[in-house]
């Protein structure tokens, strides 16, 4: 469906060659501080265009708010947004008309609906995610003046380039089976995780592919132009690559998450594998941590300075039992080479005609770059949907009598 969220509810709309795009916000809380400013920063780090890493396609992506806020401030009311599509060529698809590109979604659209759009990739264009992005931008309003959470998001890596996340080996070689991985010291380096603590959008959007490691960008990027080689030289052969993103989460409160069936992590991987061209996801260790024992890998708690408890190390990624527990929440996302190549390639037409295609069409070599405020709206929005969820909660149990039965164990005394 179109509609993502549960009390903080996003409604998307449009295909990529219509005349607008956009979405309406339903549950935004009253009284927001809100201008069209405040959603702009975002759509200007997605839109197409800001660099030769990106499609050409020319678009403002200028937002207007329609509704929900006056003077400045939200009603509670919905919000709607639309952006104009200005610099449409839909004439640029034609050969789809004969030919569904490989691993792009022409051919199952057409198979669900018995109807696709005749231009682009339709609702499965990345254009789609304006809306996200406009929403994820209020999302994140509302929880940096509630709550102070910074949401920063980076490219961890470009084909087999990766920033490194790994601590150095320290096991001895042995003759004997491959075992002695789980011998690391840590699931992640030190290094890494200093660099998920501080990192800032700022420090992301100094490099064009937004990888803040400087020796990764390098790796990737010719020293004397400053231009990411693997993405260039994809370009340049009419071909395209993927690569991941990471982000994390800074300051969310504890206790976020509706088990059994929406954990905090399952909602979060639903919204991130909703976004296009996505292929995987991990949050915390991840895959790594199925490599080490679980006295390597349990997270164990200390008394946390003010009351409460933290843990030593933060393997579980801010979440366990599918409830936050207030350290930061990080995770990556895998984006595959992008479908809608112009390199010719052997396929066949929708009666199964053989042929050779070579899409035609303004598209991106490499999405990873601006997909990073895409990955930042989808977990805002999560975050905000959950929050609403639990402050709900919780305001109905003040409602009763306080509870003086049950052990300490069982209840969480009231706080000063």
């Amino acid at each position: 469906m179109s509609t993502f969220g549960t009390l903080f509810r996003v409604t998307t709309y449009g295909e990529s060659h219509c005349q607008s795009v956009g979405c309406i916000v339903d549950g935004v809380p009253p009284g927001l501080a809100l201008s069209e400013s405040d959603v702009q920063v975002q759509l200007r780090r997605r839109r197409p265009g800001q660099s030769n890493l990106t499609t050409p396609r020319n678009e403002e992506d200028l937002v207007h708010l329609q509704s929900g806020t006056e003077n400045g401030v939200t009603l509670g009311t919905p919000i709607g947004l639309f952006v104009q599509n200005k610099d449409q060529r839909p004439h640029d698809y034609s050969e789809t008309d004969l030919y569904p590109r490989p691993s792009h979604a022409d051919w199952t659209y057409l198979e669900k609906y018995g109807i696709k759009a005749s231009s682009g990739g339709g609702r499965s264009s990345a254009r789609e995610t304006i809306g996200r992005v406009a929403a994820g931008a209020i999302a994140e309003k509302y929880l940096h003046d509630a709550y102070g959470i910074e949401i920063v998001a980076f490219v961890s890596s470009v084909g087999k380039i990766h920033v490194p996340s790994s601590p150095p080996s320290t096991s001895p070689q042995t003759s004997g089976p491959a075992d002695d991985a789980d011998e690391a010291e840590d699931v992640l380096s030190q290094e890494f995780r200093d660099l998920l603590h501080t990192i800032t959008r700022e420090q992301v959007d100094q490099h064009t592919t937004r990888c803040p490691h400087p020796e990764t960008a390098e790796k990737w990027s010719r020293s004397s132009t400053r231009l990411p080689i693997r993405i260039i030289r994809a370009k340049e052969a009419s071909d395209s690559i993927g690569g991941t993103i990471t982000c994390v989460i800074r300051g969310a409160p504890t206790g976020l998450g509706e088990p059994v069936f929406d954990k905090f992590e399952a909602t979060l991987a639903h919204a991130m594998l909703s976004i296009p061209a996505t292929k995987s996801f991990e949050i915390g260790s991840g895959f790594k941590g199925t490599e080490v024992p679980g006295s390597k890998h349990n997270d164990m708690f200390v008394k946390k300075e003010g009351g409460g408890l933290t843990t030593v190390t933060n393997w579980s990624g801010g979440i366990q039992g599918g409830i936050t527990n207030g350290q930061d929440i990080y995770f990556r996302v895998g984006f595959k080479s992008p479908a809608t190549i112009s390199q010719a390639q052997a396929t066949a037409q929708y009666d199964g005609t053989p042929g050779f295609l070579a899409a035609r069409g303004r598209h991106d070599p490499c999405v990873v770059p601006r997909a990073v405020p895409i990955v930042e709206a989808m977990a805002a929005i999560v975050l905000l949907d959950q929050i609403l969820i639990q402050n709900s909660r919780k305001a109905a149990a003040t409602l009763l009598p306080r509870i003086t039965t049950l052990p300490p164990s069982m209840v969480i005394p009231p706080r000063d």
